[in-house]
């Protein structure tokens, strides 16, 4: 069955309006610069999937109150400084189809707004006396840092493997997803003692955000530029091991493999030679393996939260499981 993101988020649906509403009030400044380059980014706005999961997290173990707003804040406003200083560093134009901050006002001015949006989180934090809040995010920013460090010194010789690259999805995308849902239920208790819940969360989202990533980096391998905003092929482009091809070129023989990577590291290869590359991932089973992987985590989320009481914000994590690999964009 397919399943619908919106019906997902219908147990939150007006929590997720009252979230918005303290949300814009939260990135305002005195400064008209950064209040015209909040107003742009709350326009420009994704689907919100890392603070709707805190808000069904904090429902899914209790009632959502004060504490899992501040707390889907705060991830929100960490993620969207996270985006804002990405698009400085892979100097991006676009973002979500939009023109980037640092395409519109520079990149001085997109560090210093990320600079921004990450204090105004720890403030919201501080100023509310929930430092168990400042714990578990820390947390994720730390391993987020690691993980693009690493990617980096990994992506120097191009001698990614299975092995390295779960470390680096598991650090770059399912730490902050993990944060989200660990936070969330932490949220409902005033210290956060509800340590069982918290675990279960915490691993429910850890294994979600891999396999999100998982299908997010199929997706260049099978879609086009019009699903999904980006050319097939544009991991290649940017000498970019994902799962697909990692174990592709593990099935062949050395000689090969070495030539393989060596004309990705290069990036000299022409568009002719990436297709070539995306036809043998799918002819040694690249992609129905990855595929496979995705639906692994996807289970091993579900398992995560099988002890949390039956509710309506429960199925829509369990379903939200099965959406990150059943989605086309």
């Amino acid at each position: 069955m397919p399943y619908s993101l919106s019906e997902i988020l219908f147990p939150v649906k007006q929590e997720a309006a009252e979230f918005n509403r303290r949300f814009k009030g939260t990135m305002l400044s005195t400064v008209p610069l950064v209040n015209l380059i909040a107003k742009y980014l709350v326009r420009t706005k994704g689907k919100q999937i890392r603070p709707m999961l805190v808000l069904l997290s904090s429902q899914a173990c209790g009632e959502v109150g004060d504490a899992s707003y501040r707390a889907a804040m705060l991830v929100e406003l960490l993620h969207t400084a996270t985006l804002v200083h990405d698009d400085v560093i892979d100097e991006a134009d676009t973002r979500r189809g939009f023109a980037s901050i640092r395409a519109l006002w520079r990149n001085k001015a997109g560090v210093l707004m990320g600079d921004y949006l990450l204090a105004k989180g720890l403030l919201l934090t501080v100023e509310s006396s929930e430092y168990h809040f400042l714990e578990i995010t820390s947390t994720a920013v730390r391993r987020m840092s690691e993980g693009e460090l690493y990617q980096l010194q990994k992506s120097r010789q191009l001698n990614i493997d299975e092995e390295s690259y779960s470390k680096i999805i598991a650090d770059k995308t399912a730490s902050l997803i993990a944060t989200c849902c660990e936070i969330g239920a932490a949220s409902v208790s005033p210290k956060g003692e509800n340590l069982e819940q918290r675990q279960m969360l915490r691993a429910y989202g850890e294994a979600v955000g891999i396999a999100f990533q998982i299908r997010d980096d199929l997706f260049d391998y099978e879609k086009t530029s019009a699903i999904i905003g980006k050319p097939v092929g544009n991991d290649l482009k940017d000498k970019k091991l994902t799962l697909p091809l990692i174990h592709s070129l593990s099935t062949l023989e050395p000689k090969e493999e070495r030539r393989i990577r060596s004309l990705i590291k290069s990036g000299k290869a022409s568009d002719g030679e990436r297709r070539l590359i995306m036809n043998l991932v799918a002819a040694t089973g690249g992609l129905s393996y990855a595929r496979s992987k995705a639906e692994e985590y996807s289970e091993s989320a579900r398992k995560s939260i099988e002890n949390l009481p039956d509710s309506p914000a429960k199925k829509s994590l369990i379903d939200f499981s099965h959406y990150v690999i059943e989605r086309e964009k």
